[in-house]
Formats: C-alpha cells, sequence, structure tokens
C-alpha cells in the first residue's frame, strides 16, 4: 500500500532519497505512484491473473486472444514509462533511488513470474532493473520474491 509507504518513510525518518525533501523529486515520485495504480499495477496485475491465476484457478487456459490483449496493454503502459519515467535518468526521480523505484519493480516482477520477460528487447528497463536491485541488495530483492517467483510450481 502507497499509504502505508509513506507512513514508514515518515514515521522512522528513511533516508531523503526514498521520498526527497526536495519538491521537485518528491512531486516526480508522487506523480509516478499515482499514475501507477492504472497502469503499471492494473496491466501487470492483469496479466498475471490472465496467464497464470485464472488457468489455475479454473484449471483451463484462457483464450489466446485474452492473453495477447493484457499483454498488448501492458506493454504501452511499458512504453510510457520508459519515455515518461524513467527518460534518461537513472532512477525515476533522479540520481537515488526512491520509493517510486522500489514499487514499480516490485509491480512488474509479477508479470516476469508469469513467464512474460517484459524486460527483454528494453534495455532501458533492463539496466534500471539492474540499478534498482543494487541498490536494494541482490539478496534482499531474491528474497523478497521468493513466492512469487515460484508460483508457477503450485
Amino acid at each position: 500500500s502507497i499509504a502505508i509507504l509513506l507512513y514508514l518513510v515518515q514515521k522512522f525518518k528513511t533516508p531523503d532519497h526514498w521520498y526527497p525533501s526536495d519538491l521537485q523529486k518528491r512531486a516526480r515520485v508522487d506523480e509516478y505512484l499515482s499514475w501507477q495504480h492504472a497502469n503499471i499495477r492494473a496491466k501487470g496485475s492483469k496479466l498475471f491473473l490472465t496467464k497464470v491465476l485464472l488457468p489455475l484457478l479454473t484449471g483451463q487456459p484462457l483464450p489466446p486472444e485474452k492473453l495477447e490483449f493484457a499483454t498488448e496493454e501492458l506493454n504501452v503502459a511499458l512504453k510510457q514509462f520508459e519515455e515518461k519515467f524513467l527518460q534518461d535518468k537513472p532512477f525515476i526521480a533522479g540520481s537515488e533511488i526512491s520509493l517510486a523505484d522500489l514499487v514499480a519493480l516490485v509491480e512488474l516482477m509479477q508479470p516476469v513470474c508469469a513467464g512474460y520477460d517484459l524486460f527483454e528487447g528494453r534495455p532501458k528497463l533492463t539496466e534500471w532493473r539492474r540499478r534498482v536491485e543494487e541498490a536494494v541488495g541482490k539478496q534482499l530483492f531474491q528474497e523478497a520474491h521468493e513466492e512469487i517467483l515460484n508460483i508457477k510450481n503450485l
């Protein structure tokens, strides 16, 4: 929950880069956190549900055209993410990682765990992912995604 993340940042006085005190950088974080609900989160979750959970629950694969439509919707959101938020910066709010980057990568891992490598053919997105993983620590990143990475084993 974005509200919980913002509460924790304030309560525990986290380093400034997570939720910058600089108003322009903070506005960039807030802009992404508002945008992502209807875009990255909605489209990534839809692909995950379509490709993994619904077939798991129903025992039937969904028609390929539904999966194709969900994939294309996510691709549009990814293009917007790269062009409008990443641009040519290392992270969404500039030169340092923020909550926006953390939330973005967590949401993008759902389709990846469903077997859709959305980083393939997207060098800008791939490099951003590498920087985010390095900033939080590769081991912590793996631990945080351990359960969802094994979803196909259900």
